[in-house]
């Protein structure tokens, strides 16, 4: 498995286009994408501002939410999260209070594995989609796991 090219994010139909959700979950919506969408509600580590942010939800437990980086550990929502952890996430018609913690490379080849075997075709366009070449195996699962920033959105009590 390798990296084939520079990914950035989207612009303009392409950046609307994943940023619909958020406009459903303002309109008070966000029953409609169950727990598979979440919104990260942040603040801007150099500006200071409410920032949002729509995320997949990769895992949920008891241990929390856990979301992927898939532009990288430069994206703006994972630097901000790193930069003051203490966030809030809109999942279903729920807002919680949570701590984001990063995921170790070994916690999120394991997370990314799992998600894999429950949605691979998913795994699959969104690796191809971030730049990997894969095949499909569980060891470019695992590898892609390794390189993907992950993080853990754990509850907080309010």
């Amino acid at each position: 498995m390798e990296i084939v090219k520079t990914v950035t994010p989207p612009a303009g139909v392409g950046r609307f286009l994943f940023r619909l959700p958020l406009g459903l979950y303002r309109m008070g919506l966000g029953w409609v994408f169950g727990h598979r969408i979440m919104v990260v509600n942040h603040v801007g580590r150099v500006t200071g501002k409410r920032r949002q942010v729509v995320l997949e939800v990769v895992e949920a437990g008891r241990s929390g939410f856990v979301a992927a980086s898939g532009w990288g550990p430069s994206a703006a929502w994972y630097r901000n999260v790193l930069h003051t952890p203490d966030v809030t996430l809109q999942i279903g018609t729920r807002t919680i209070p949570v701590k984001a913690l990063p995921l170790s490379q070994e916690e999120g080849a394991e997370v990314f594995t799992r998600y894999a075997s429950r949605h691979r075709r998913t795994a699959m366009a969104l690796l191809r989609l971030m730049g990997f070449s894969v095949d499909g195996s569980e060891a470019d699962f695992l590898a892609a796991g390794q390189r993907i920033p992950f993080i853990r959105f754990v509850p907080r009590p309010v």
